[in-house]
């Protein structure tokens, strides 16, 4: 079993590893866990991080959170380029990684903040719940056009 850690400390290292991650545009990990999987990770002090994903224009993946080498909470996401908008996906998802590594303070957002926007790029995210027990949806909008979306479920594991 885990020993406790705080929420906070859990939220804190969520963003952080998130932001060192793919949001940061470092390389994934040269072999991933899963065949035919992108995977990220991080590691500080009793915490862990691993983000693996599948697909490119189209994705699904999951953030997994261990502390003490337990699994304590996860992120499962999927989405990607709305139909006829794939040759966007280079400048989207450029784009993505700036959205994800601003700061919202209004919120413990799992993902990015609210909203963000740069020239014709506008990233917005809507989350419900709390760190434990979460959905979110997340949308990027290139000239008013919704060009990218991502749903989020995830929250808390209790391995006892």
């Amino acid at each position: 079993m885990a020993k406790n850690y705080a929420l906070d400390d859990l939220f804190e290292f969520v963003d952080l590893a998130g932001k060192s991650t793919y949001a940061s545009g470092k390389p994934p990990r040269n072999t991933s866990e899963r065949k035919d999987f992108i995977e990220f990770e991080f590691s500080q002090g009793d915490w862990s991080y691993l983000d693996s994903f599948t697909g490119h224009t189209k994705s699904a993946g999951q953030e997994v959170v261990r502390y003490h080498d337990e699994i304590v909470w996860t992120n499962s996401y999927c989405g990607g380029m709305t139909s006829g908008n794939e040759q966007l996906a280079k400048q989207t998802f450029t784009f993505l990684k700036t959205a994800l590594s601003q700061n919202d303070e209004s919120v413990q957002s799992l993902r990015g903040p609210t909203y963000y926007s740069e020239g014709d790029w506008e990233y917005r995210y809507n989350q419900e719940g709390v760190l434990s027990n979460f959905s979110g949806y997340e949308e990027i909008l290139y000239k008013g056009k919704v060009v990218f979306f991502h749903r989020a479920i995830g929250g808390t594991i209790d391995n006892r």
